[in-house]
């Protein structure tokens, strides 16, 4: 049922039973690499472009998940999906081999909790008892579509982040299940916001409205205090964008410092890797989640998170044409128990 402004409560508590996630060269050798399910070590795949490779990651991912679920293709209803490319075209290409409805859905790097959040609304709603939400995103394959080829050898803006090379699936299942598992009790979808900002190198700063705007919405709607949770993650905010965010709660009277965490702060290790201020993308989210997180709330070591991915919702054109950046996020809230 809706509560508040933009908050829908599953009364049902549907069940997030398994995730798999799977990243590229740059992200095992960051920090969380022992989160990861499976990595390449060829950016390529085997295939012929980045974004075929794309497309291959997301289908080994995916068809990882149903592995470790111990599960196949045929018992899966729908599947939640999208990536950063013009018409989803890594979602669409991956996922038909893998013969499951496909729900195709672009929010930018907000798409990983736009996905989970519907996943989890249908199971709620009985419309589907095996759901998946995955995104994904490749380095390459979003350089090439909205910056500069990699062959052009241009510098990185100080305040640029590196679009993850990753994906990350989740399997959404009824609260019936006898299998001990973790609970989605609350999706916030988020609203457009736009500051004005105009520079597509700084999208930590772009994001950051839309994620304070979602984040105390859903405090708001569910009348619910900050230290609620042992943690709020957001997905893509960066170094910039999560010291942004913390500075704008700051000014409200809130210190989110000790529970704030950012997935592209925590995927690469920026005294070592050249990544700027940290990474993006749909499979930032997706793969942080999917390893590290999953992995903590499993293990108890944290037991309510509210995961809250943000997306740039520009294109190569609105940027050419002078437009300025909306941004939007959406979040969900996930506890070992209700």
């Amino acid at each position: 049922m809706k509560i508040g402004s933009q908050t829908i409560q599953l009364e049902n508590t549907p069940k997030l039973l398994q995730t798999a996630s799977m990243v590229g060269p740059k992200e095992m050798d960051g920090p969380l690499n022992q989160f990861f399910d499976l990595h390449t070590d060829d950016v390529f795949l085997g295939e012929k472009s980045f974004e075929k490779a794309e497309s291959k990651m997301l289908e080994q991912c995916v068809n990882h998940l149903l592995s470790k679920a111990g599960m196949n293709n045929s018992m899966i209803d729908y599947i939640f999906a999208g990536d950063l490319l013009n018409q989803c075209i890594s979602s669409g290409y991956a996922i038909r081999n893998l013969n499951i409805p496909f729900i195709g859905l672009y929010g930018a790097c907000s798409t990983f909790c736009e996905s989970l959040a519907l996943a989890a609304s249908f199971v709620n709603a009985n419309y589907g008892k095996n759901i998946i939400a995955t995104t994904s995103s490749h380095f390459c394959s979003a350089e090439r579509q909205f910056r500069m080829p990699l062959e052009h050898g241009n510098q990185q803006s100080p305040t640029s982040q590196c679009t993850v090379t990753g994906t990350g699936a989740a399997l959404v299942v009824p609260n019936s299940s006898s299998i001990h598992s973790l609970y989605i009790t609350h999706v916030t979808f988020g609203k457009v916001i736009d500051f004005g900002i105009k520079d597509m190198t700084n999208m930590g700063a772009a994001m950051m409205p839309a994620a304070y705007s979602t984040i105390t919405t859903h405090l708001q709607d569910t009348k619910r205090k900050l230290d609620y949770y042992d943690a709020i993650v957001t997905g893509d905010l960066g170094i910039l964008g999560s010291e942004l965010l913390v500075d704008q709660f700051q000014k409200e009277g809130y210190d989110i410092s000790h529970i704030h965490k950012d997935c592209g702060v925590l995927i690469y290790d920026k005294e070592k890797q050249d990544t700027h201020c940290g990474g993006s993308g749909c499979g930032c989210m997706a793969s942080v989640f999917s390893g590290y997180f999953f992995e903590q709330l499993k293990s108890k070591k944290m037991n309510k998170i509210l995961i809250v991915s943000t997306g740039a919702l520009m294109s190569p054109l609105s940027i050419q044409q002078g437009e300025s950046i909306p941004s939007i996020a959406h979040a969900v809230a996930i506890e070992n128990e209700v």
